[in-house]
């Protein structure tokens, strides 16, 4: 299935598209492309919110998409493999798994909830700080958690 296919069946059910990207074996180069996939969508989903605080604040907005830039393209994915590897180790005293699919099942999650990323960049853009910024921020992150989660369960499933 194509990635925009896989996307979209993630959210109807998470861990039989989880398995079947398990199941293709340990490609490091996947599970990279996976990950810069989803910290350059995340990163994308920031412009409308910089762009709003630049024109508020009358500045120049590239000094914040730089920050931007430098946070989730150059440092987001070094945290993310070391919370990857938290899983891993997590995951290995509960009943074992690799470490490729610990890894895969964040990295997934992440770009499994970019969608819902890139719309809390437009109501952070469009409307600004309050709660409907604040919900949609939750929904980002309940979906990518309970992603995360049907990832995990099935590397567990499939080691035990």
């Amino acid at each position: 299935m194509s990635v925009t296919r896989d996307i979209l069946a993630t959210y109807r059910k998470p861990k039989s598209v989880a398995l079947r990207r398990q199941a293709d074996g340990p490609r490091e180069d996947r599970a990279l492309a996976v990950l810069m996939s989803a910290c350059i969508v995340i990163f994308v989903a920031q412009w409308p919110r910089l762009s709003r605080e630049a024109h508020l604040a009358e500045t120049d907005i590239m000094p914040l998409i730089g920050g931007a830039l430098m946070g989730w393209v150059f440092m987001a994915p070094l945290f993310f493999y070391a919370l990857a590897f938290v899983s891993q180790i997590i995951l290995k005293a509960l009943g074992g798994t690799t470490g490729y699919k610990a890894r895969m099942a964040l990295f997934w999650a992440l770009l499994a909830g970019s969608p819902l990323a890139l719309f809390n960049g437009l109501v952070a853009g469009f409307i600004g700080q309050g709660l409907l910024n604040n919900v949609f921020g939750f929904l980002w992150l309940a979906a990518m958690l309970s992603f995360w989660f049907a990832g995990l369960s099935a590397a567990r499933e499939e080691a035990a």
